[in-house]
């Protein structure tokens, strides 16, 4: 290939980014021609001992003087042209654009007229636009290479370089919480480290095939719990909390739980003030490794609300997160004494329990005062090993007149009183090495 002086070619390559303008500050003083409405009215403040340096723009448009710089996930966006410059047809002309990163190098997928070698005609022109989102921080260089042939048939090639920085846009910041049940809080704090402010459109835990996920980012009316919709300024932050839980058949297996620690990701999508779009994605979010310990217990359902008098009934499941077998027996005690709260009792064997097998069972009571009534405590003890786990708070039931319904038109003040009394969990989970006692 014959190297000539880049002077002497055939055609101009051009490129010009294609990005927003920003937006800057003016000082107090604002510049114009002697002949804009502006001065004028200037030379009107003066003339009546107002000084014009007074009158100020607060922001105006800048046009993007350089390739400057980009955000982490934004796209990138060109313009190419080439352009011959002669008086003589050029041929076999072909484009070519690659973005160079500091571990790899993509090529820019163009028309097929650019990259197809074709003709180009006395004053004629070709060009396109290329796109590509960034994915990696640094140092990017995008290399704009053109190839034809000149009249006696000699190749020649045309390169530009022209070089731009990719920013971090955000700081992304995630912990997580084991609760003790199966379900897992993450909490994730993202923070503009841009220098103008942005709105989050979109901030979402996409679960991994194994948890399910729900946002405890709005109110029960569907409302937003921001004030303002996640406009963050430079250097803010904001939280977003969301429920994880395992789903069917893993939440039931204890060793299955124990390896399956990916949860999701967090996809991110946000506007600049004049709308530029941006999207990232985080890696996969591990959880914190599955504490599990001799003995969970769940209590499966039960109702909030019961009349007194009525029989209260509830089921449980206990599981064996031991490694070795159980042999449970399961003891609800009786209370005889004036200030009980139910009456009712239990005493009975459950069957063998391999490691990780659970069984369920129902217990009974009857409510005898009214108001918040605790169950407990609950004596559950591995005859194989003698090994006792005592449950001071299995659940608690808000126990009403026996004339009480639910109609709230009759019975509207005391339907507020019961329900904030009876604001108890209607499942509850613990897990309890031998010998401890849970306390609520």
């Amino acid at each position: 290939m014959e190297m000539v002086d880049p002077d002497a070619h055939l055609v101009a390559l051009k490129v010009m980014r294609l990005m927003r303008p920003t937006l800057v500050g003016l000082g107090p003083v604002v510049t114009c021609e002697s002949t804009d409405l502006v001065q004028r009215f200037n030379n009107v403040q003066e003339s009546d001992g107002v000084a014009g340096e007074t009158l100020a723009a607060g922001q105006v448009l800048l046009l993007p003087q350089s390739f400057g710089s980009i955000y982490l996930g934004e796209t990138f966006a060109s313009y190419i042209c080439v352009h011959n410059t002669t008086a003589n047809p050029v041929e076999c002309v072909t484009v070519k654009a690659d973005l160079q990163s500091n571990t790899t190098r993509i090529n820019l997928s163009m028309h097929e007229h650019a990259k197809s070698p074709v003709t180009l005609a006395p004053g004629g022109t070709i060009d396109d636009v290329i796109r590509y989102e960034v994915k990696e921080i640094g140092t990017h260089i995008l290399v704009c290479e053109v190839n034809y042939s000149t009249p006696a048939g000699y190749a020649q090639s045309l390169r530009k370089f022209f070089k731009f920085q990719v920013l971090k846009p955000l700081d992304v910041k995630t912990k997580f919480y084991n609760a003790e049940i199966d379900e897992i809080y993450l909490e994730a704090q993202i923070q503009n480290v841009t220098t103008s402010p942005f709105c989050l459109e979109k901030v979402e835990l996409d679960g991994s095939e194994d948890y399910s996920v729900t946002p405890l980012n709005t109110l029960p009316n569907g409302e937003s719990v921001f004030t303002v919709k996640h406009m963050l300024q430079p250097n803010n932050s904001c939280q977003f909390l969301y429920c994880i839980k395992p789903k069917g058949d893993i939440a039931k297996n204890i060793d299955t739980l124990r390896q399956f620690n990916n949860v999701g990701k967090l996809d991110i999508v946000w506007r600049s003030n004049l709308g530029e779009k941006g999207r990232l994605q985080t890696s996969q979010l591990q959880r914190l490794p599955f504490e599990c310990k001799t003995l969970r217990l769940e209590v499966l359902d039960a109702m909030n609300t019961i009349k007194i008098g009525t029989v209260f009934t509830f089921n449980c499941r206990v599981t064996n997160t031991s490694e070795q077998a159980m042999k449970l027996n399961v003891r609800l005690a009786a209370t005889f004494s004036a200030d009980s709260q139910y009456t009712g009792c239990a005493d009975f064997m459950l069957g063998l329990l391999q490691s990780g097998e659970s069984a369920e069972f129902p217990i009974s009571v009857c409510p005898s005062k009214l108001g918040l009534v605790k169950i407990s405590p609950l004596i559950l003890t591995n005859t194989l090993q003698n090994e006792q786990f005592t449950i001071e708070n299995v659940v608690d039931v808000f126990v009403v007149n026996s004339d009480y319904n639910n109609d709230p038109t009759t019975h509207q003040n005391k339907l507020i009183r019961y329900e904030s009394a009876a604001n108890c969990l209607t499942q509850k989970q613990v897990q309890l090495q031998p010998g401890h006692t849970f306390n609520v």
